[in-house]
C-alpha cells in the first residue's frame, strides 16, 4: 500500500555538503512560485514497444531554486533522496541544476497529486529514468558524492549509477499479427520520446526495405513524447513485418542494438508483424 502522509506533516529535510541545510514543511513548498510543465516520464523496466512510459501535466517547484538557497558546495555531485517508504535514489547533482523544468511535483493533470504518484510531493528530472530521478513521497534530499556518498537502492542492486533516458519508437497500431487489408491504406502510427533532446524525426519500413519518413504531430518541448503516423498501402500478402526508429534533436538515430532493461534501459528498434489478407 503507498504510504498515506498528511501534508499538513510532510516536511523535506535538505542538507548534506549544503551551505545552509533547510526544512520546508508543504505549506512552504505550495506558497512559492510553482511552474506547470508537460514532461514525458519512462521506467527503466520499460522493454522494447512497452507501455512503461506516459505522459502528464506536472505543477511544482522548480528543484534548482531550492538547492542554490541551500547553496550546494563544490564536488557534490550525488542528490540523494529518501522516500516515506524508506526507498533511496541518487540523481546527478547537475543534472538538476541545467535541466529545465526539474521540479518537487504537488500537482499532475490540473489535480492533486494522486497518492500512487507520490503525494502530497514527488521529484521529477526530465530526461533520466525514474529510478535516478523519481522519487515518490519524497522526504529527505541529502547533496553527497557518488564515490563516498550511500548507494541507491536500485544501484544497491547493479542497475547503472546513472541513466539517461535511450530514444525510443514505438509502433502502437496495427498490433502484432492483426490482418490488414492488401491494396487499401493502413495507418500505421505510435510515439517516439528522448526527452530533453526531443525527436526530429521518424521512419518506418516494411520487410527491411526503404526507410520511410512519417507525419509527426506537434511537441509542447523537448520534453516530451511525440505521435506519429504513416499511410502504408500493403503490396503483396502473408505476413509483413513494419520496423521503426527514431531520430532526436540532436540528428543522432535511434540504435539497432537490441539491450535488455537492465543495467541503464532498453534500446532497439520495435518490430511488429502483420498479416495482410
Amino acid at each position: 500500500m503507498p504510504p498515506q502522509i498528511n501534508p499538513a506533516d510532510w516536511q523535506l529535510r535538505i542538507h548534506g555538503m549544503v551551505d545552509r541545510e533547510m526544512e520546508i514543511s508543504f505549506a512552504e513548498l505550495v506558497n512559492r512560485d510553482l511552474i506547470e510543465r508537460d514532461i514525458t516520464f519512462t521506467c527503466v523496466s520499460n522493454e522494447i514497444g512497452g507501455k512503461l512510459t506516459g505522459q502528464a501535466r506536472w505543477l511544482g517547484v522548480p528543484l534548482a531554486d531550492l538547492l542554490r538557497e541551500a547553496g550546494v558546495r563544490p564536488g557534490a555531485d550525488q542528490i540523494f533522496t529518501t522516500s516515506a517508504d524508506g526507498w533511496t535514489c541518487g540523481t546527478p547533482t547537475d543534472a538538476v541544476m541545467n535541466t529545465p523544468n526539474a521540479m518537487l511535483a504537488v500537482g499532475m493533470n490540473g489535480e492533486p497529486l494522486p497518492v500512487i504518484h507520490g503525494f502530497p510531493v514527488r521529484m521529477i528530472v526530465p530526461g533520466l529514468y525514474g529510478y535516478v530521478s523519481g522519487t515518490k513521497w519524497i522526504v529527505d534530499m541529502e547533496l553527497t558524492t557518488f564515490a563516498t556518498g550511500p548507494k541507491p537502492y536500485w544501484v544497491q542492486r547493479k542497475w547503472k549509477t546513472t541513466a539517461p533516458i535511450k530514444t525510443m519508437a514505438r509502433i502502437d497500431t496495427p498490433g502484432a499479427l492483426v490482418d490488414v487489408p492488401a491494396g487499401q491504406p493502413v495507418a500505421v502510427a505510435g510515439m517516439a520520446w528522448a526527452q530533453t533532446r526531443g525527436i526530429e524525426k521518424v521512419e518506418v519500413r516494411v520487410n527491411n526495405g526503404d526507410w520511410q519518413q512519417t507525419e509527426l504531430a506537434a511537441a509542447a518541448n523537448n520534453q516530451t513524447w511525440r505521435q506519429w503516423w504513416w499511410k502504408w498501402v500493403p503490396a503483396g500478402t502473408g505476413i509483413q513485418s513494419l520496423a521503426v526508429r527514431a531520430t532526436d534533436g540532436t540528428g543522432a538515430v535511434q540504435t539497432d542494438q537490441r539491450a535488455d532493461p537492465f543495467p541503464n534501459g532498453a534500446s532497439g528498434w520495435h518490430t511488429v508483424a502483420v498479416n495482410v489478407l
